[in-house]
């Protein structure tokens, strides 16, 4: 926690990008992705009639054809996002400016009437300082950054409360971006439109723990590290292990999963329901307590991963597991980055049961050795844990220690010890802030792409050469059981072609997975960041039936605008 602290400073020092950066700094940059279109070409502006008639003809024929279209769409601006609309008449398009670091938005100063409401219902609980307004409108851990900040900070106590916040904003059509740790690095928590920033830290009651059923509820601010310090008693714990700080909110809203999601799965495998505000301010619960059901849709699934877009998370039931009776944590090197990715995939075609499977690449332990003092070698690391009975253990590790020689594996080493273990694996946990050491005042661009497993070992190789070649200073990590892979690139937010270089290298990792069957996101979500991404990976049809769901719960476009789906998105 000393580190994350530290981090926290660091973010928050005069040399970050979010005090030299202003509003238009990026405007002028355009997009090289082949996906995204370009602006009119100066042989179609010498055309302007031309041009124009493309958007101004089929907007004519609407008017046309009475009032009701334009009733429609005047109230519900998640129709389509206006400021696509605004674009189509600048000749600037809003996809070329998705690729850039700030997120542009509109704004509207909030009425008297809704302040004295939220007043009303959160009392003190609410502020106006601009300092609380920019620390929750600029993400700690993140160089998404917005031309707003949020004009007012509730800190709601309960779901009624919140649901009355909610009543409120809608009444008024101002935004509403939920708010939990802050962890998330996709620009999720981002208010580019300003509004109201709902942040849920008060609300981190544990309301039930039943361990005869292995499950627990509670309420949507408490931390995952929080909610294990209070568990451990019972001999339970929940599996999901993303940053420290992250929130069991946040975590249902990014569909997050972290390192034992090889052998746990993601959060919308350990979600048995939810409650959840909508945007009219109603209060949903979306199913029962069984671990089964075929009742009706989805809706639990339907929430994780929304990211604040369909509705505000009031309280999730989780499913819980028992804390292993034993445990063995192994670590192997390997002469390069695709023999260790080879073994991580024979590994799980074996059908050996592995609860962690972490790859490092030599450049990030580097970034160990100079952080902790080490003198680990640099070279391509597998870090592994075997959990069961203390023979069931023992037995996993000595085949994949077979498994690793046979494909160049040197230094296999195993710990059972528990501090032994802590010192091992500590390794990898704090394989991020490693990473600062060796560049104390850049920024760091985290890219997450997963792909079929058969593919990793391709798309490390091909992305590795990228990495190497760069300028810039590149580490791999990845979640090599389930295909997950993450590089941290570290740029200086002040030098422009760093800037575009970060961009380039993560656009590339994305654009490969993506051509070999993978995501542009394994467990980060979409936020701002992979807007540009998801028609290429989904298709229009699929956006729009999004898009059509987004219009059905959220009419009036309060929930977290701006987020998941492009705003070229029309129906």
């Amino acid at each position: 926690m000393a580190s994350s602290a530290w981090f926290s400073r660091l973010r928050s020092s005069p040399k970050t990008i979010c005090t030299r950066l202003s509003p238009t700094h990026f405007r002028h940059h355009t997009s090289q992705n082949p996906l995204i279109p370009n602006a009119p070409s100066a042989e179609q502006s010498s055309r302007p009639f031309q041009w124009f008639s493309a958007y101004l003809i089929p907007m004519a024929l609407a008017a046309a054809s009475g009032t009701a279209l334009v009733s429609q769409f005047e109230s519900s601006p998640s129709f389509c996002d206006a400021s696509e609309l605004d674009s189509r008449f600048t000749g600037t398009s809003e996809r070329k400016r998705s690729n850039e670091f700030v997120v542009e938005g509109s704004h509207k100063n909030l009425p008297r009437e809704l302040i004295n409401d939220l007043k009303a219902i959160c009392g003190d609980n609410l502020t106006m300082d601009f300092d609380e307004r920019s620390f929750h409108g600029k993400p700690q851990n993140s160089f998404h950054k917005a031309v707003n900040i949020p004009d007012v900070v509730v800190f709601p106590r309960s779901e009624n409360e919140v649901s009355s916040i909610v009543k409120t904003c809608d009444k008024h059509k101002i935004p509403i971006v939920p708010y939990g740790g802050a962890t998330s690095i996709e620009g999720h928590t981002l208010a580019p439109h300003g509004g109201v920033c709902i942040d849920m830290s008060q609300m981190k009651r544990i309301k039930a723990v039943h361990t005869e059923d292995m499950d627990a509820v509670v309420e949507p601010g408490i931390g995952w590290m929080e909610l294990n310090e209070y568990l451990e008693p019972y001999g339970l714990f929940f599996p999901l292990d993303p940053g420290p700080g992250a929130t069991i909110g946040g975590m249902c809203a990014t569909r997050c999963s972290g390192s034992l999601a090889v052998r746990y799965g993601t959060m919308r495998d350990n979600v048995i329901n939810l409650k959840a505000v909508l945007a009219n301010g109603d209060i949903i619960k979306t199913g029962s307590r069984a671990r089964k059901s075929s009742a009706g849709y989805d809706l639990t699934r339907l929430l994780i991963g929304s990211e604040g877009t369909l509705g505000v998370i009031t309280e999730v039931t989780l499913q819980l597991q028992k804390i292993p009776q034993y445990s063995v944590v192994a670590m192997c090197n390997f002469p390069t980055i695709k023999d260790a990715a080879d073994v991580a995939i024979a590994t799980m075609l074996s059908g050996i049961q592995a609860s962690r499977v972490e790859l490092m690449d030599e450049v990030q332990v580097r970034a160990v050795n100079i952080a902790n003092g080490k003198n680990l070698p640099e070279v391509p690391t597998l870090l592994f844990e075997f959990v069961g009975t203390e023979a069931y253990s023992l037995e996993q590790t000595v085949l994949v220690q077979k498994i690793a020689a046979d494909h160049n594996g040197s230094d296999f080493v195993f710990e059972e010890e528990p501090e032994a273990k802590k010192e091992l694996w500590k390794i990898r946990k704090e394989a991020l802030w490693a990473c600062f050491a060796m560049a104390p005042y850049y920024e760091a661009m985290i890219t997450d792409v997963c792909v079929p497993l058969s593919r990793l070992a391709e798309l490390i190789s091909r992305s590795k050469e990228e990495l190497d070649a760069s300028p810039l200073i590149c580490t791999v990590l990845a979640h090599a059981g389930d295909g997950n892979f993450h590089t941290v690139i570290l740029f200086d937010p002040t030098d422009e072609d760093h800037r575009q270089e970060a961009d380039r290298l993560n656009k590339f990792m994305v654009l490969t997975a993506l051509s070999i069957g993978g995501t542009c996101t394994g467990e980060h979500g979409v936020g701002t960041g992979k807007m540009k991404y998801l028609e290429e990976e989904l298709g229009m049809e699929a956006l729009k039936t999004m898009k059509k769901i987004k219009a059905a719960l959220d009419p009036n476009n309060i929930m977290n605008p701006g987020k998941i789906i492009p705003p070229h998105v029309c129906l």
